[in-house]
């Protein structure tokens, strides 16, 4: 049975058409749209999920994909022996015509921070280093096996020779942290707030309840530049986007240290190689190791790109850089 027959007779919603927004198929129904996400072992975190994006939704954020409930009142809908959670994305023509991606940013954010329940099981706050910690001795565990019980292949050869640099980065990264959390020159901007599990791309428009994650607005800002750096965008992009948000939200001594942090600790690494335990592309990978030579350069100078005198802020910067 398609989705679109699931939506009919659980939802009461005759679909009149379909498109893709953002990589995802939506089902239209007059300027209403439908997106269908699997829920299996996922249902506490997407109800806290649907809770940050009624939020949102309430406060004046037109552009948020929201869950609905079925014609049974439910949250969740057996269909095909899996689970699934509808989200609805009302008048998508309005929300191309939204602001600067550093605006909107900075509008969740500050929207986000006023929200006054931390979540239990989507917060991350104050959790990076732990975090960090936990994904650096998964890696290094989860590599050596599979290297004693599954031989080595090309890939995993190539893996394994860059595993000590991935160490050596990620052990220097997680200190700069634990320094950097003990800066006291902070600003109200600095509380928690609704923010996303990877925002990356400056195309974004819209709020996707299922990637809302509740953190220090910084983790947002750092994977934004992160993307820019490994996309090649200018310093020119990467600044206009930091003064469009900070007309929001303006950053702290500690909060551009935490961004030095995150970009410092390697996510784009960890996160190609989680997908290599499935799919292994030795190309890509070789791609992604030489391109790791413009980040570090760019990361280096980062600072002075974006204008913060380290010097007379007092920040602490890493010489091998």
């Amino acid at each position: 049975m398609p989705m679109s027959e699931m939506l009919r007779s659980q939802y009461a919603i005759q679909v009149e058409g379909k498109q893709f927004i953002e990589e995802r198929e939506a089902y239209q129904k007059e300027h209403y749209h439908y997106f269908t996400i699997p829920a299996g072992n996922k249902e506490m975190i997407l109800m806290e999920q649907a809770t940050l994006a009624y939020f949102l939704k309430e406060n004046g954020l037109y552009n948020v994909a929201y869950p609905i409930r079925n014609i049974n009142g439910e949250w969740f809908t057996n269909h095909a022996n899996d689970l699934w959670m509808v989200l609805v994305l009302e008048d998508y023509s309005q929300t191309l015509n939204h602001e600067t991606a550093g605006k909107m940013l900075g509008d969740i954010h500050r929207i986000g921070s006023m929200f006054q329940y931390e979540p239990k099981t989507i917060s991350s706050y104050g959790l990076w280093k732990k975090l960090w910690e936990e994904k650096l001795t998964f890696f290094e565990e989860e590599l050596t096996r599979q290297a004693k019980e599954e031989g080595t292949s090309k890939y995993l050869s190539e893996v394994m020779d860059i595993l000590p640099y991935i160490v050596g980065i990620s052990e220097n990264a997680i200190q700069y942290l634990r320094e950097s959390e003990k800066e006291q020159r902070i600003l109200q901007t600095d509380q928690s707030t609704v923010a996303f599990a990877r925002w990356s791309t400056s195309e974004k428009k819209v709020i996707w309840a299922d990637e809302l994650v509740y953190d220090h607005p910084t983790r947002d800002i750092a994977e934004y530049i992160r993307h820019a750096f490994l996309q090649n965008k200018s310093d020119g992009e990467i600044n206009q986007f930091l003064n469009d948000y900070q007309n929001y939200q303006p950053l702290s001594v500690f909060a551009w240290r935490l961004i030095f942090a995150r970009l410092f600790f390697p996510i784009h690494l960890y996160d190609f190689l989680e997908s290599g335990f499935q799919y292994p592309n030795f190309q890509a990978l070789g791609q992604l190791l030489k391109h790791q030579e413009v980040y570090e350069r760019r990361l280096a100078r980062f600072y002075e790109t974006v204008g913060v005198d380290v010097s007379d802020w007092r920040i602490p910067m890493i010489s091998w850089l």
